[in-house]
């Protein structure tokens, strides 16, 4: 009997990525083609231009089908995945009457405005891809997250009147709601040419791209968290309760029915922050690693190994964009002395990650009335093994990498199966495809010195900036 694979898509906010799995978990290839720079305005759009998210879409599907050793006709789903809390506006004929508004766009944050006639349809990326792939006007339920006019309870659009008319959004501009880890239609002859897929394959849908990491992940309502790294970083739980009255985190659509994901604060433009610091040290950094034949990153970690817990008094505030309801803050490096280098910064960086992610999982954990007992880590951050070793000494628990590493591929993967039956529950799906790589031991000498400069000192930092920034914000932004 000949191996079946997946065709899994991972559209991401930097990048979209596509893998080919067999139905057992193992990749067999993938190809990643990065997004154009988003274009961003000082009144806080922040856009994706031209049609990058479906140009980088077709991309990576010709890549890896040039890759792929096996025969196409083997291919038996596609998982389509992508960006959440983003926003597309497109044509009757399936092109965008605009670019893609981005989740950092300040627009997301309140309900559609209808300004342009050529706007036919208002949706996600994912029921735009969806548009363009299949022919079908239908989008994954669970990738409604925002300002959309849809009931929290039945993840469909609101039956009663008065509360959709109160989103602005006409329902003919609306496409049809369908479950996650279903079939939202097949492979079209155009979207064939454009991609190189196969005409006639099913096309399944997911969740949004956090639901899709947790379930790719092996996430399981156990006491373990997930932390994405990724450029918005998260961490996560899964269960089956929707509270929409929660103070420190809050419950969007899981990747299969009737399951819930519990996300807490996370930081934005967190991974970034990491690729910021590389960047501002230059020059010699890229160097010295092109010397040793390794990547600038893992260069940065193999300096920052000899650094000190707590860089010896450096501690970084993530705030590197700022939430909409808070625009006065700010990134900050405080404690900085003659003896800090380079390293101190790049190894502060990865400990402040570690140490807000620890605040935001442990007050989630917290409310939920649940023991923290493990973590899985994911996201290409993952395959730093400093990094690693900061999360377990930070959390006081072990800290799992997975085989695949970068799970929103594989949840799209495990969706497909999922929808065209080859397991038959989200568990089975996972002892067969999700595969554990290796895990860190926290040491707990670390653990107690970070517990103290977490507490007594770098979660009290903000209390004490704060009021300094926002009179900054007043003066640049409200000059007199």
């Amino acid at each position: 009997m000949n191996t079946k694979y997946i065709l899994a898509i991972d559209g991401g906010t930097q990048s979209t990525k596509v893998v080919i799995f067999d139905t057992v978990g193992n990749e067999y290839c993938s190809s990643t083609v990065k997004l154009r720079p988003m274009i961003l305005s000082d009144k806080g759009k922040a856009e994706h231009p031209d049609d990058d998210l479906w140009a980088s879409l077709k991309g990576a599907c010709k890549n890896v089908l040039k890759k792929f050793k096996g025969d196409v006709n083997d291919i038996v789903g596609v998982g389509l995945g992508s960006i959440r809390c983003c926003r597309a506006l497109v044509k009757e004929n399936g092109e965008l009457a605009a670019p893609v508004q981005n989740w950092m766009d300040i627009r997301l944050s309140r309900p559609y405005e209808h300004e342009n006639d050529e706007v036919k349809y208002v949706t996600t990326t994912t029921g735009y891809l969806t548009y363009r792939l299949t022919g079908e006007k239908k989008d994954t339920r669970s990738n409604y997250v925002g300002p959309w006019p849809i009931d929290p309870d039945t993840l469909d659009w609101f039956v009663d009147e008065e509360k959709f008319n109160a989103y602005t959004t006409p329902r003919e501009m609306l496409f049809e709601l369908v479950d996650p880890s279903t079939v939202l239609g097949k492979v079209t002859e155009f979207a064939s040419q454009e991609t190189g897929i196969p005409v006639g394959i099913p096309v399944v849908a997911t969740s949004n791209d956090k639901a899709v990491e947790g379930l790719g992940a092996g996430l399981m309502d156990d006491g373990t968290v997930l932390v994405s790294l990724g450029t918005y970083i998260t961490s996560m739980m899964v269960g089956d309760k929707y509270d929409p009255n929660t103070v420190n985190y809050w419950s969007n659509p899981g990747a299969v029915k009737d399951e819930f994901l519990y996300e807490s604060n996370g930081i934005r433009r967190g991974m970034s922050t990491v690729t910021w610091v590389k960047e501002l040290l230059g020059s010699d950094v890229v160097n010295k690693a092109e010397e040793l034949e390794i990547s600038p990153e893992a260069y940065l970690n193999q300096l920052a190994e000899s650094v000190p817990v707590g860089c010896n008094g450096l501690y970084t505030i993530l705030h590197w964009l700022a939430r909409p309801n808070v625009p006065h803050e700010r990134g900050i490096m405080i404690g900085f002395n003659g003896t800090h280098k380079g390293e101190h910064m790049f190894r502060s960086v990865l400990e402040g990650i570690a140490m807000t992610m620890k605040n935001n999982a442990q007050a989630m954990c917290d409310e939920r009335g649940v023991e923290l007992s493990s973590l899985v880590i994911s996201g290409g951050g993952s395959n730093g093994e400093l990094f690693m070793q900061i999360f377990a000494d930070v959390f006081g628990v072990p800290a799992h990498r997975n085989v695949v590493n970068g799970s929103a591929s594989m949840g799209a993967a495990i969706c497909t199966a999922l929808a065209l039956g080859i397991y038959p529950s989200r568990q089975e799906a996972i002892q067969h495809m999700v595969k554990r790589r290796d895990t860190f031991v926290p040491n707990m000498k670390n653990h107690a010195l970070y517990h103290q400069i977490n507490t007594e000192v770098y979660s009290q930092i903000p209390s004490v900036t704060d009021e300094l920034l926002r009179k900054s914000h007043q003066i640049f932004h409200h000059p007199i």
